[in-house]
């Protein structure tokens, strides 16, 4: 599990288009557009997925182990006989939830440090950024199992342990992104006719350092995806019954000779959403950085 950071802008990204430019920029073209799509599907499934699952995720037929594709098991049956396609639908949600809890705390970490740090300095950001230090010079993983060891197995405590690794990348972002827009004049003017700091920092330094710390989010969101995959495939993150993408990977490769298709489809669903989710990214980047240059 590593984390992905992206490099700081060196000037404000300040500009006179709107945002709808970006989000037109995307939508046309056919990579990030499907990409977005996909997205939506994934987050329609987390919430309609009962609605729409074939059968129940949950429900047992040992008499139908390892069953093979058909119209009633589009994608087969596990080594308890329940349907695969269904239990995919179900860990959908897993797959939704779970990057919004780690790249959450991510946020809350990182995002105001840094904020404070590019904008005021002093003892704050020497504090953050020994401490930033430390923690991105631990293997990620490593860290992160560490974490979950203090608080315990289960999905929420492994997302919290993947946010709070995810925080110093995060901080490390949002602070240099923050030193450049700290050195443009509308900065000084609105602290010269009386801005407070917070005033300074919410209104006229976070729109303007939006843009890449949007693309380090959705980066993120993918690594989080395959941060929660690793952590259930060897225990420690979604416990049984729940379906996780990892826990089944982690099932079927178990089987494998018993049902060597069984491995598909929970890696093809990482992957998928993985890539759609850097895909965006780099749309996002893409986008914002034609429009610094026009």
């Amino acid at each position: 599990m590593t984390t992905t950071t992206t490099t700081p802008p060196t000037a404000a990204v300040k500009s006179s288009r709107p945002a709808r430019h970006v989000v037109l920029t995307i939508l046309r073209r056919p990579a990030s557009a499907t990409a977005v799509a996909f997205i939506a599907l994934l987050v329609f499934l987390a919430i309609a997925g009962p609605l729409v699952s074939p059968h129940d995720p949950e429900a047992q037929n040992l008499g139908n182990r390892f069953a093979e594709l058909s119209w009633t098991h589009l994608l087969g049956t596990d080594e308890f006989g329940r349907d695969v396609a269904s239990r995919i639908i179900q860990a959908s949600r897993i797959a939704v939830i779970a990057p919004l809890i780690s790249v959450g705390v991510a946020l809350l970490i990182g995002l105001p440090l840094g904020l404070w740090a590019g904008l005021r300095r002093g003892v704050v950001d020497a504090v953050a950024g020994r401490l930033a230090d430390t923690i991105l010079s631990l293997p990620a993983l490593v860290g992160a199992l560490a974490i979950v060891a203090v608080l315990g197995p289960g999905l929420v405590n492994a997302m919290l342990a993947v946010g709070i690794i995810f925080a110093p990348g995060l901080f490390r972002v949002v602070r240099g992104a923050t030193l450049a827009v700290a050195e443009e004049t509308f900065v000084d003017s609105a602290v010269a006719i009386g801005s407070s700091t917070r005033r300074t920092l919410w209104v006229h330094i976070l729109p303007n350092i939006a843009a890449p710390l949007l693309v380090q989010v959705t980066i993120l969101m993918g690594v989080a995806l395959l941060a929660e995959a690793s952590l259930s495939f060897i225990g420690l993150g979604v416990q049984p019954p729940d379906a996780s993408w990892g826990s089944m990977l982690k099932a079927a490769y178990t089987n494998q000779f018993h049902s060597p298709f069984s491995v598909v489809p929970s890696g093809i669903a990482m992957v998928l959403t993985v890539l759609a989710f850097n895909t965006i990214g780099d749309s996002i980047r893409d986008a914002v950085g034609l429009r610094r240059r026009t």
